[in-house]
């Protein structure tokens, strides 16, 4: 099993090099102080999410964000999948599977009822792994988004 770190302020300069490089992946357009003012105070302990090393704590192989929420039809907290990233090295020997099923088990021992994630309609080869790690579409749902 690949070790999960809970990640604190002492972790950001070993967790951001991993960000950029998932944002870089993923083209996602954020300035560095853009960045750095959204992972601390998850790093801090907000009660809105908190971050995880996979691997090594002193040299992780990649991290997950899981933000929470509330949900009437879940039946309580819920969280969802903000960002999952492991370094392309070493991509494709189920890690990412192993990180998706771990967690949940943790975080409904804190009551968590559901984790949600988003996922491109086109990534079939990841859609596949998420679903061996329990995930399943929504059938007539689709996230929608609106940004202020």
């Amino acid at each position: 099993m690949t070790a999960l770190h809970l990640a604190t302020a002492a972790d950001i300069e070993r967790l951001l090099p991993l960000v950029r490089a998932f944002h870089q992946e993923a083209a996602i357009t954020v300035d560095e102080d853009t960045r750095v003012d959204a992972l601390r105070p998850l790093l801090d302990g907000s009660p809105h999410g908190a971050i995880w090393l996979v691997g090594p704590a002193r040299a992780p192989i990649g991290y997950v964000v899981i933000c929470f929420g509330w949900s009437i039809e879940f039946g309580g907290m819920d969280g969802f999948v903000d960002e999952l990233y492991i370094r392309p090295s070493v991509r494709g020997r189920g890690i990412g599977t192993e990180v998706l099923m771990a967690l949940p088990k943790t975080l409904s021992a804190s009551g968590l009822k559901a984790l949600h994630m988003e996922v491109s309609r086109v990534a079939v080869r990841i859609q596949e792994s998420y679903r061996r790690a329990g995930f399943q579409p929504r059938q007539d749902y689709m996230l929608m988004t609106r940004r202020f």
